[in-house]
Order: structure tokens, then sequence, then C-alpha cells
């Protein structure tokens, strides 16, 4: 009875393990959410054993239906997780003796807990970043239905946060889908760097047993085996990629979180966000607060610190396997969790807005926007070179400046007074949705490929060319 209550190591030890570095040492807490992929990959593992004649079949049988047995104890929350086992693969295997007895030692042939974890580690974080992906494609189609209905609200665009020129506030939004798209092919790419399976490579030395990697790594959706035993183990850089891709599109996501409060704020007034993705305050009655949006904007830190810690961990690893490696899921869990709930609360935060379209025009009069334009019509129709135009228009906009003016509202006399061969027709390059309509032609390329996959074929049909 003693012996069944050591650890599959503890044969070897003459004392127990102190509670202390028994708190430190287990995984178990955070390791548990690894149990369907564990259990996935010993069940392969078990019939690789079982084709190359390893481990007879019945041995194999008993094996299979042991591990689906504990599946379906966690999945109805009747199994009972110990820290003395330290991780998940040893509370599985421990119950699994207690199911079918010692055939359950069969199953740890020809692997060890080196390989095991990082098959399973894989296996979750392609998981994982296609449910990353699944909700980033969410947020693109809510950015997308916003957008179609937003294509003629003009609004200034920014730059240095001063009014620049004035857009359509549909290809603004449509520039943050431009960020998301790329985001995605950071995490498809991930998941093609991942696609090799280490199960196979032992503790580091590979095995002497006659296995298949082969079938196991087709059985396990990789798209083959691993090269190299030693690297294989100490390999986390799929962490690290699965980090800074969440690190990176948590910035995207916190861009987002910024603009939407400072649209949303007193000051600027362009936007108005739903009552319910709003807070109030405990001694200010009228406040009404984007804190969702803050929130998200400031959970990024966490992101960029579980990378952080990631880096730190491994810069001064020798190789092969060391258990300095055990902190890398919490960080990944973490990195994970917190990225997903910012996706699905920025989309919620997207479809709980609405432009405010009076306060955008009329915000996109102020700066004097349409100076630009004026410069080009200077170009296009009396042949001047762009920076003797654009002096031209720097004068006008002073002039207006020291009258207290915007430029629509200058007289075609006092436009004349900087060039006089002007023709009245120039009028309409200061109105900024003459400028908009007439003018401003805006070429990018938004929605491709999503146009189809989304069924939004033809939608940005006002001044834009879809590339």
């Amino acid at each position: 009875m003693k012996n069944k209550n050591k650890t599959v190591w503890g044969h070897r030890f003459n004392n127990q393990t102190s509670k202390i570095f028994e708190n430190i040492g287990s995984s178990i807490d955070v390791d548990k959410r690894l149990f369907e992929e564990d259990i996935f990959a010993s069940i392969i593992h078990t019939q690789m054993l079982v084709k190359q004649k390893i481990i007879d079949k019945k041995k194999g049988s008993k094996i299979i239906g042991g591990l689906k047995k504990i599946r379906t104890e966690i999945r109805r929350n009747k199994f009972k997780f110990k820290k003395k086992y330290e991780d998940i693969h040893l509370n599985i295997e421990k119950r699994l003796f207690e199911i079918i007895g010692e055939n359950a030692g069969y199953l740890h042939i020809a692997r060890s807990r080196n390989d095991q974890v990082i098959t399973d580690f894989k296996l979750w974080t392609k998981k994982a970043s296609l449910e990353i992906i699944s909700k980033i494609n969410d947020l693109i189609k809510s950015i997308l239905k916003k957008s179609e209905s937003n294509i003629n609200t003009i609004m200034p665009g920014f730059t240095h946060l001063k009014n620049a020129q004035p857009i359509s506030f549909a290809h603004y939004l449509l520039a943050y889908i431009e960020m998301f798209k790329r985001d995605k092919k950071r995490f498809y790419s991930n998941i093609d760097y991942i696609n090799e399976c280490p199960l196979g490579v032992g503790a580091l030395a590979g095995t002497s047993y006659k296995i298949d990697r082969k079938f196991t790594s087709k059985k396990l959706g990789f798209k083959k085996p691993t090269s190299n035993s030693i690297d294989t183990v100490s390999d986390r850089d799929f962490a690290l990629d699965f980090l800074s891709s969440a690190s990176i599109c948590a910035v995207h996501i916190s861009r987002l979180a910024e603009e939407l409060i400072i649209w949303n704020s007193d000051i600027f007034k362009l936007i108005k966000i739903n009552d319910k993705m709003l807070t109030g305050s405990s001694i200010m009655p009228q406040k009404k607060n984007p804190d969702p949006a803050e929130l998200i904007r400031g959970r990024t830190g966490k992101n960029f610190g579980s990378l952080q810690a990631m880096l730190t961990t491994l810069k001064g690893l020798p190789l092969s396997y060391y258990k300095d490696m055990q902190e890398d899921k919490s960080l990944v869990f973490n990195s994970y969790d917190i990225l997903l709930e910012s996706i699905i609360i920025a989309n919620e935060l997207i479809k709980n807005l609405s432009a405010n379209k009076k306060r955008m025009i009329t915000l996109s009069s102020e700066g004097y926007t349409t100076a630009t334009d004026f410069a080009d019509y200077l170009v296009q129709n009396k042949n001047l070179s762009f920076r003797d135009a654009y002096k031209i228009s720097a004068k006008l906009v002073n002039y207006a400046e020291k009258k207290k003016k915007k430029l629509n509202e200058l007289s075609f006399n006092e436009v004349k007074r900087i060039r006089n061969d002007l023709k009245k027709d120039v009028m309409k390059i200061f109105d900024v949705i003459n400028a908009f309509s007439t003018v401003g032609i805006f070429t990018f390329c938004p929605i491709s490929p999503f146009s189809i996959q989304f069924n939004l074929v033809g939608v940005f049909i006002f001044n834009f060319i879809i590339c």
C-alpha cells in the first residue's frame, strides 16, 4: 500500500517529498486543462504500441477503455485531481491503475513525460489558435457590418491626434480589419510551424522500441514527426510564437479600445456607446464610463508580461529539458484566456456603438482639413508643382486662421486674394461633403477575400475602389 501512494519516480528515493516542494512542484492546477489532449495522445500511443506488436490487443483494449472512462469522469467533474501526483499525466496514470490494474503500466512504454507533455501542449496550442482565429473572424464581421452602414459618414482622419483630412468612418474602421487579418495570418503560420509530432522522442534520446512515429503523427493530426529528439523536448518556440502573436493581436485590440475611448469622450463626442457597455460612478451621478474598453486596453500588459516571462525563462537554458519549462503552460493559458476575452469584448463594443454623424462632419470642417485638396486642385488645374501649390495652400490657411474662419467660410473674393486666376469651382474644394463626394477618391483593399467569405460583395460602392 505504501508503494501505491508513491510517485512513479519515488522508488529511487528514501524520503517523502517535502510539502512545500510538493506545492511548488505540482502543476496539476494548471495543466489539468490538458486532459483532453493527454488522453487523446495516450489512446493513439496505445494504438501504435498494439500495431507494432509491442503490447497485445487485449492489454491495448483495456488501456484505451480505461482512458475513455477517465475522460468521461473528468468531463462530468467526477475525477479527483491530486497534487501529490504532480501533473495531469501522472494523475491520469494513477487513476488508470485503479481502473484496470497492472496493465496500466504498459501505457508508458516508449514514451516519457517530456515528449508526452509537449505533444499535449502542441495539440492544445493548435486548438487554441483556431479558436482565436474564429473569434477574430467574428470581430471582423462586426466591423464590416458597422462599416457598411457608415460608408457615407464623414469624419476627420487624424495624424498626431490633430485633424488631418476628411475620410469615411467606414474607411477608418476597415483599417482595423487589415490589422486583424495579419493577426490571423500569424496564428495560421504558428499552426504550420507547430505541425510536427513530438511523441516518440522519449526523455531526449528516443527509444529502442520499434515504434511508428509516422502513424502517431498522422493519427494526432500532425504533418510529420519532429527530426531531432534533443531539440524536441527542449523546444518551446511554439509557445513563444503563440505569446508573440497574442501580444501583437492585443496591441491591435488595445489601439481600437483607445480610439473608442477617445471618440466617446466629451471632448470628441464622435460616437455613442450603448449603456449595456458602460458603467457609472460611485460619487458622480452623471457619469457613463467606457470601462470595457479601458479594461481590454489595460489587460494588454498581461499579454506582454507572459511573453517577456517566457523569453526570460528560456534565455539561459542549456539542452534539453528542465523543470523551468513547467512555467510555460500557465503563461500561455493565461495569455490565451485574456486575449480571447478581449476579442469578445471588442466585438461587443463594435456592435454597440453608433456614429454621431452630425458631430463627425462638424469636426471634419475644423482644422483646415481640405487644405491638401486645395493644393491638389492647384496642381491639377494650374500646372504647378506640389511644393508651389503647398505654399499657396498654406498661405490661404494662414489667412483663414487670422480671420478666425474655416476654409469653407471664406468668400470667393478672399480666396482670390491668394491667387487671382482661380475659378469659382474652387469653392467646392473647401466643403468637406463636396470634397469627399467629388474629389476624395479613396483607393484601398479593405475586405478581399472577406467580400466572398462574408457575403458583402458590392457593399463598398461609394467612392471606393475594391482591390
